[in-house]
């Protein structure tokens, strides 16, 4: 097949949606597909067209929401590049900016589009609003996102059961919803790939030993991730013992304020800000605590709660939809609802070292359906669907086309 991934953010940017098309990406063309990437120039303001990755990158607007830019609905040296590729499919990765114009270009070429939806938008309207006019945004993200959804596509993917119930009943979705999780490259992941000497660095670097019990979150350091939970659960667990300690990997808009948190309530010396990392080594972040734990509600999947499972860790995290699926309670984690449980949860496995090491190999075990074959294959499975139902609405508007000239 030649498919054409439509995404606002791809490298050099990070996030779990590049890591994602990435992933997909890499593994189509080793299955003899043909992938191109039509994403924003996130660097300045030219066109760019790399034919020998295959990447366009479009020039757009800033926006204030991190890692974005709102590129204009159409790009009419994109639309000729494209007419030469003769796509079978689009796959857009965004409702907005790049998004539009895949819808655009998709009805202009007659190309089937299947649409992933990655993100829960409501969750980033601060970002744009600062807390002015949060209601109303809210409404017309809410609107937008219906309208692409419902009205656009040909068919949709979500990564979890959550997801695809939040777009029915919130949205008023009416058509097919395919539940498929999110690609990881899990492999990476593994023990066994992990470098003893490239560990023992980043372990020195951040003062991390072998006396200590750590605790860990990596990902994004913004507000809806609840990270605040986090942070303020430390001054009971250090009251229970001093050994236990938080490792918080990552930067954003909030990384200041739990700065002033730690401070503010003098458990310094038991959090660990390692900043910024780099995503290709983020699978020795994984190995600097013993735990991995997650407090955050406004996940879609949580891709790096099944990173931490195939780092062989168990994970501790909050009750919600998108990790019932993953997080199995009592076997390869724990399921908190209060910071009561989460509390108990942590203690458990600080003082079970043979639970601990046996939730460890649980989590190793648990994650071998996120593994890249099998979330192309059900991708590719949604691709044929579409292309099926776009052969049999062109050839019935052909039809009716005939009967009206006739």
């Amino acid at each position: 097949m030649r498919i054409g991934m439509f995404t606002d953010i791809y490298y050099p940017y990070l996030s779990g949606v590049v890591i994602s098309v990435d992933s997909l990406r890499k593994t189509l063309e080793k299955q003899g597909h043909e992938v191109y990437i039509i994403t924003s120039n996130l660097e300045n303001q030219k066109f760019l067209y790399d034919k020998k990755n295959k990447i366009i990158r479009i020039p757009g607007i800033n926006t204030p929401i991190p890692g974005t830019k709102l590129v204009y609905p159409y790009s009419i040296r994109t639309a000729r590049i494209m007419k030469k590729w003769k796509l079978d499919i689009i796959h857009s990765h965004t409702e907005f900016g790049i998004g539009t114009f895949a819808r655009i270009i998709g009805q202009q070429l007659n190309i089937p589009i299947v649409h992933t939806y990655h993100t829960t938008y409501e969750d980033c309207v601060y970002f744009v609003t600062k807390g002015y006019f949060d209601n109303v945004s809210k409404k017309v993200v809410e609107y937008l996102t219906k309208f692409y959804c419902d009205k656009i596509i040909s068919e949709l993917i979500v990564p979890t059961e959550k997801v695809k119930e939040k777009i029915k009943k919130e949205y008023q979705v009416k058509r097919n919803i395919h539940i498929i999780p999110n690609i990881i490259e899990i492999e990476k992941y593994y023990q066994e790939n992990i470098l003893p000497d490239v560990l023992d660095g980043y372990k020195k670097q951040f003062k991390i030993d072998n006396d200590n019990f750590y605790i860990m979150y990596l990902g994004r350091v913004s507000e809806e991730k609840n990270i605040a939970f986090l942070m303020n659960a430390m001054p009971k667990l250090i009251a229970y013992n001093k050994k236990i300690k938080l490792v918080i990997c990552g930067s954003g808009n909030a990384l200041d304020n739990l700065k002033k948190i730690a401070d503010k309530k003098k458990i310094r010396d038991n959090v660990i800000f390692t900043g910024l990392y780099p995503f290709e080594e983020s699978q020795y972040y994984y190995q600097l605590g013993q735990v991995f734990v997650m407090s955050s509600k406004s996940e879609t999947q949580g891709m790096t709660v099944i990173e931490a499972l195939a780092s062989s860790k168990p994970v501790i995290c909050i009750e919600d939809e998108s990790y019932k699926n993953t997080v199995i309670h009592g076997y390869n984690g724990y399921l908190f609802k209060t910071e009561k449980e989460y509390i108990e949860y942590v203690k458990k496995l600080f003082e079970d070292s043979k639970l601990l090491k046996q939730m460890s190999k649980n989590a190793r075990e648990s994650i071998q359906k996120y593994s890249p074959q099998v979330f192309a294959n059900n991708v590719i499975n949604v691709y044929k669907i579409a292309i099926e139902k776009n052969k049999t609405t062109f050839l019935t508007r052909f039809m009716k086309r005939i009967r009206r000239d006739a």
